[in-house]
């Protein structure tokens, strides 16, 4: 049972950290563009700024999978 809870801990650990990697590769080329379109068209802001969030959705999937696999310890 020990070891089981050792595995369950990388497991919710590589689910934050390989989705955080993930949202940060995406944000870096949103964000890019977002800027790049924004001092063309000011109006932009609005879109470039929601675009950007969206891959956070990956960190937070990360986390809820995290906290799962942190129930199934106990």
């Amino acid at each position: 049972m020990a070891g089981d809870v050792g595995l369950i801990a990388i497991g919710a650990g590589l689910a934050i950290g390989l989705g955080a990697i993930g949202a940060g590769l995406a944000e870096a080329s949103i964000g890019a563009a977002a800027v790049g379109a924004f001092t063309e068209k000011e109006e932009l802001f609005g879109k470039g700024l929601i675009m950007t969030v969206i891959p956070e959705t990956l960190v937070i999937f990360g986390m809820v999978i995290a906290i799962m696999l942190m129930q199934l310890a106990h």
